[in-house]
């Protein structure tokens, strides 16, 4: 065989690998029932904080632990430890994002991100409208 040959094929393996890489990372959302059926593969998580439940801070050796209840999507529920400071704004937010994996009946987040409510309600907003409108007359 060639060199030319060899390196084509090299190419030609390095690309498969490389795109069945980025299909098996590419993963939707799951439930909370999908990542407890397999432990230890970590899943992305969209859900609601439940509001009425503990939430709990409390340093863990040397880290931050904030432990809190949520339900998914699909109204599955589980409780989720997140090492890590509380997120500001945390209990006004509409909707959380989690990445992570099942521990024994506790879902361990990586990382959590929030989908807070947004800034300005539009009622608000067409009475500033108003407001200035009639300031500029």
């Amino acid at each position: 065989m060639k060199k030319t040959h060899i390196l084509g094929l090299i190419f030609i393996v390095i690309a498969v690998g490389a795109i069945i890489s980025t299909v098996y990372k590419a993963d939707t959302y799951a439930s909370f029932e999908q990542a407890r059926q397999h432990p230890g593969r970590e899943f992305r998580i969209i859900g609601e904080l439940l509001k009425d439940k503990p939430i709990e801070e409390r340093i863990e050796g040397n880290t931050l632990l904030l432990t809190f209840h949520m339900t998914d999507n699909q109204g599955g529920e589980s409780q989720v430890n997140y090492f890590g400071a509380r997120p500001q704004d945390f209990d006004k937010s509409d909707q959380v994002v989690l990445i992570g994996k099942f521990h024994e009946e506790m879902f361990i987040a990586t990382s959590l991100l929030l989908k807070c409510p947004s800034k300005y309600n539009p009622d608000d907003l067409q009475m500033e409208e108003t407001a200035f409108s009639a300031e500029n007359q």
